[in-house]
């Protein structure tokens, strides 16, 4: 299962861009054994519309022809990174991830939202809504998170001992 990580906003070099990138990259080399091949990150700018709902909107549509496009086409998850959704421990996050994989699943994308959430309908066409607490994280933080999470993920399904429960 193709795996891409879809993110309002763009990080700057830094060192949480590194730390994300020194995560998501543990994950692309541990996760293609598994059937999880990670197929990247993609970036888009927050939308300018006047207001909220506008922007929700927009970004949602934007995620949706990504969806739409190339291999993307049919057969792809989608786990929204909500405050208002579950949340989850690793384990069974992981347990979710190999759900998707061993039901037939062809692609997972993993969406984290801009600073003004997600839209409504896109939030009921998501197969989860996954929280990593009811706190508000900044998006450096969250991708750095998610990124350890899909590693860890990885390691769980595994076997291997990065993960001690």
């Amino acid at each position: 299962m193709k795996v891409w990580v879809h993110a309002v906003g763009r990080m700057k070099a830094g060192p949480e861009k590194e730390l994300a990138d020194r995560y998501l990259d543990r994950f692309s080399k541990s996760g293609g054994p598994l059937g999880l091949d990670f197929s990247g990150v993609t970036e888009i700018a927050e939308s300018r519309a006047q207001n909220v709902d506008e922007r929700r909107r927009e970004e949602a549509d934007r995620l949706r022809a990504q969806m739409a496009s190339g291999q993307m086409a049919s057969g792809t998850a989608l786990i929204l990174l909500d405050e208002r959704g579950k949340n989850f421990s690793s384990q069974q996050f992981a347990d979710k991830i190999a759900s998707l994989r061993d039901g037939g699943q062809r692609g997972l994308m993993i969406a984290i939202g801009g600073p003004d959430g997600h839209d409504e309908a896109l939030r009921s066409e998501a197969q989860l809504l996954l929280s990593f607490g009811a706190a508000t994280w900044p998006h450096q933080m969250v991708r750095i998170m998610l990124g350890e999470q899909l590693y860890r993920a990885a390691t769980i399904l595994s076997g291997h001992p990065y993960h001690r429960a």
